[in-house]
């Protein structure tokens, strides 16, 4: 039977820790994800875990710290942000390379300069391409959910996996939350059983050794399959996970797509601003919807896809910005699953919005539709490459 409680995102994803009860965590504080690591102390002081809690000197060696533990055998777990994550940079592609399942908990905010502490999508999205699994979560409940899946994800094709929750937003903010048992919890993430680590005396082996040109791109191949087999694995762990706790979820989540002309798709905490302002338009008689991403690794195109091709404009939302003179990633991946997927009729647009912390209202959200109604309606997208409430 769940429990109902009241926690921030950030105690939410510590106390799914405590639950799974980790074997090794690599913890160095940065804001706004410091609580994480200073809750879950808290439990290893408490005796409430028997995790190895090693504190290091940064976050390059909190990450080190996990290679090791997990490649030894272990559950290995982190928790960063910002510049924090990277400053793991280099080690998290080692990471994603070894095939190393390391979870790692990120509370998402902007990287300097200039100097700035509040949410946008920054951080990670400059770590996109490293070869982790990427779960966002829009409120507290779905980080405490995504985590508890976390790992059942990654063990079963041996990658590492961050999940992302908006700073601040999220990961300060207090929601009621449904927290299940955690006798279930472990039944359902289960054991750890590596196939290969590195104290297994009977299989002698190497970790990450120098590779040629003979062997590497063999080694990378191996890695983009894995990450597509991924997506099947993401759907499957999260039925199972609906079937115990009536929660759904899956690679994105659609809402009021069925009908709808034009439609945002976007990821994160501003998802739930966006229902608001949908529900007020439809409510006008406009069709509009949403789609929200979850997983951004491995990005799901063709589904993506699949929910715009009746659509007649639609809107990437960006907290970040690639500085490609031309658009933020979410509409780059979009438009290159569209033309995979043989989908040429929606206009479409990309914004740059809520940099740093700048907030976003319904009414920010309602102008982007009133741009796609006129997208909608001339069929001319004009300039694709736009920021939102932004001062000229």
């Amino acid at each position: 039977m769940s429990i109902r409680e009241r926690l921030s995102g950030n105690e939410a994803v510590a106390y799914a820790m405590k639950q799974i009860n980790p074997d090794v965590m690599g913890a160095y504080p940065i804001t706004p994800s410091t609580e994480i690591p200073q809750y879950f102390s808290a439990y290893v002081d408490n005796g409430e875990v028997d995790t190895e809690f090693i504190a290091v000197e940064s976050e390059h060696s909190a990450m080190s710290t996990c290679i090791g533990a997990e490649a030894a055998g272990c559950r290995a777990i982190s928790a960063t942000s910002s510049c924090g994550l990277i400053y793991m940079a280099e080690m998290l592609y080692v990471a994603a390379s070894d095939r190393l399942p390391i979870t790692l908990a990120v509370s998402c905010r902007a990287l300097s300069g200039p100097i700035n502490i509040n949410n946008d999508h920054s951080d990670a999205m400059a770590v996109r391409d490293s070869g982790w699994l990427m779960l966002f979560a829009e409120t507290n409940q779905e980080a405490y959910d995504n985590y508890l899946q976390a790992m059942r994800i990654a063990e079963a094709v041996s990658l590492p996996i961050m999940i992302c929750q908006d700073g601040f937003i999220t990961s300060h903010a207090i929601e009621n939350i449904e927290l299940e048992e955690t006798e279930k919890v472990r039944e359902f993430v289960g054991e750890y059983k590596p196939a290969h680590y590195l104290l297994n005396k009977d299989e002698p082996m190497a970790v990450g050794p120098y590779s040629t040109p003979v062997y590497y791109i063999e080694t990378k191949r191996q890695q983009a399959q894995a990450m597509m087999d991924a997506k099947k694995v993401i759907q499957d762990v999260a039925d199972e996970f609906a079937a115990w706790t009536g929660r759904q979820y899956g690679l994105i989540e659609k809402y009021e797509m069925d009908d709808a002309e034009e439609a945002i798709i976007i990821i994160g905490s501003s998802a739930g601003t966006a229902r608001e302002a949908i529900k007020q338009l439809r409510a006008q008689g406009r069709k509009v919807g949403m789609i929200k991403i979850r997983s951004f690794r491995p990005f799901p195109a063709a589904e993506i896809a699949e929910a715009l091709k009746n659509v007649k404009a639609f809107a990437a939302m960006d907290k970040d910005d690639s500085f490609n003179a031309h658009c933020g990633p979410i509409f780059a991946e979009t438009c290159a699953g569209l033309y995979a997927n043989g989908i040429s009729g929606p206009k479409g647009i990309s914004y740059i919005y809520g940099l740093g912390g700048r907030d976003v209202r319904v009414e920010s959200i309602q102008h982007v539709f009133a741009d796609l109604e006129k997208i909608a309606q001339t069929g001319d997208a004009g300039e694709t490459y736009r920021y939102l409430d932004v001062r000229e």
